[in-house]
């Protein structure tokens, strides 16, 4: 059995805990503390804070799950003042050996490696995780998380994209028109405009001026929350929109990627997830004119465990060096 650190690093959030890994498994994550980044000036600090609170000395192995691409000598992290310089991570946090991977990256790991109990199913064929082949795995949240992951052989691969940054595809008059809308505020449209956590509020804001009324000042946040309690059909109306556009784009990506499965993940993606199964998702996830057949095949699952990143980041550790 053996311990590292694993650390999931956001922009607003940091989160960290002590992972077992034993024979190509994560065993365990234990000591889970979530901090936020603006109460440390740096990483550093931030990582001796974490070993304070849980009062020991830390593993000198680890994994980094952040924000962000990973390459280049200095890693900058939006919303934060915090920066990484991988070449002094060993000597700044006292390790012998890390990982650094891509936040969403970690999500892939993390599907490879759990047990079925952490998926539900959302619509399609309900079949185990594929072995064999492409599996894409999406994540709305604050943006629009995609990564592939091919398993082939007995080993698997994890691809990280850009596919939230895939061009938004209007299907009808309305979405037509918050194409247009969107247009008047970004040069161009991609789908993570629409199809992530803030996309709801365009969505509303256009319900709204098409009913006659007027639009509730909301932030994002407290807009989900009026959209799930059902108390404001108007709200209750952009999440339906939502779940079509989500649909629309989770199939133009499993049709990218070639996949035969399709994991629904991140925080916002927990929330909706047995939401979708009453929603316009799959009707609009097959809608690929000569191809539905094909996309009815696909199986679409949620991912349901609390700290995907933390568990990946220890699968990705776990992968690196042959563990």
């Amino acid at each position: 059995m053996q311990e590292i650190v694993v650390a999931d690093i956001g922009g607003t959030h940091a989160r960290f805990a002590i992972a077992e890994i034993d024979a190509g498994r994560v065993v365990s994550l234990d000591h889970q503390v979530k901090m936020r980044g603006a109460d440390h000036a740096s990483l550093q600090i931030a990582w001796e804070a974490y070993a304070a609170q849980i009062g020991r000395e830390l593993p000198r192995e680890a994994a980094l799950a952040v924000a962000g691409p990973v390459g280049g000598d200095v890693l900058y992290f939006t919303n934060s003042s915090w920066m990484i310089r991988p070449a002094l991570v060993p000597e700044k946090l006292k390790l012998d050996r890390f990982s650094l991977i891509n936040d969403f990256g970690a999500v892939g790991h993390a599907v490879v490696h759990m047990d079925s109990e952490q998926f539900s199913h959302i619509c399609g064929p309900e079949t185990a995780l594929t072995e064999d082949g492409p599996i894409t795995v999406l994540g709305p949240g604050t943006g629009l998380g995609v990564v592939n992951v091919l398993r082939k052989g007995g080993d698997y691969f994890v691809t990280e994209t850009e596919g939230g940054h895939i061009d938004f595809a209007p299907h009808d008059e309305f979405e037509d028109a918050l194409l247009k809308k969107l247009r008047e505020q970004h040069r161009r449209v991609s789908a993570e405009r629409v199809a992530s956590g803030p996309g709801i509020r365009v969505i509303y804001n256009l319900l709204a001026e098409v009913e006659g009324q007027s639009a509730k000042d909301l932030d994002d946040r407290a807009l989900w929350t009026l959209a799930f309690s059902g108390e404001d059909s108007l709200a209750a109306a952009a999440f339906d929109r939502f779940c079509l556009c989500l649909g629309s784009v989770a199939g133009n990506l499993a049709l990218a990627h070639g996949s035969r499965q399709v994991i629904m993940a991140g925080g916002l993606g927990q929330r909706i997830g047995s939401a979708l199964l009453t929603s316009g998702f799959r009707e609009r996830f097959v809608a690929k004119g000569r191809f539905q057949s094909m996309m009815e095949q696909i199986s679409v699952k949620q991912l349901i465990h609390e700290e995907p990143g933390l568990y990946g980041a220890a699968a990705a550790f776990i992968k690196e060096y042959g563990i």
